[in-house]
């Protein structure tokens, strides 16, 4: 079965929250109102609403740091990863975790990097050299 899943959060502002997911990540803007916007993210749809971010914890290990709980991700082909690092870069994105490969050379191999958008929503992007290795174990 195929399908797209579809998020909805809240951001403090959506003038940014635009500038940021489509000029900065490169997501194309779908529908919007005067109080929330749609995103294409990567395939899949999400809302932005004006509203409180949720609340989040650094309580996920990955590696030697601790990440935001809970945290929006997603997983790209390694090609589309290492553009949208760049992109990233080339605003001096704040990283969580700079872009960086894990288990290089074995089960599970990825590349990642953590991040937050203008609201402080956190942000996970993979990169697999094969999307069909995202569930090897």
């Amino acid at each position: 079965m195929q399908s797209i899943f579809h998020l909805a959060f809240n951001v403090t502002d959506l003038e940014e929250t635009r500038v940021f997911y489509r000029d900065i990540l490169g997501c194309t803007e779908g529908r919007s109102t005067d109080t929330w916007v749609d995103f294409n993210f990567f395939g899949h749809q999400i809302s932005m609403h004006l509203g409180e971010p949720f609340k989040v914890k650094n309580t996920g290990k990955v590696g030697e740091h601790l990440v935001s709980m809970p945290h929006l991700g997603v997983a790209l082909q390694l090609d589309a990863w290492e553009r949208v690092a760049k992109r990233l870069e080339a605003v001096d994105t704040k990283f969580i975790i700079a872009p960086v490969g894990r288990f290089l050379g074995e089960v599970g191999e990825q590349y990642t990097m953590f991040f937050t958008d203008p609201s402080g929503n956190p942000i996970e992007i993979k990169g697999f050299k094969s999307l069909d290795m995202v569930f090897d174990s």
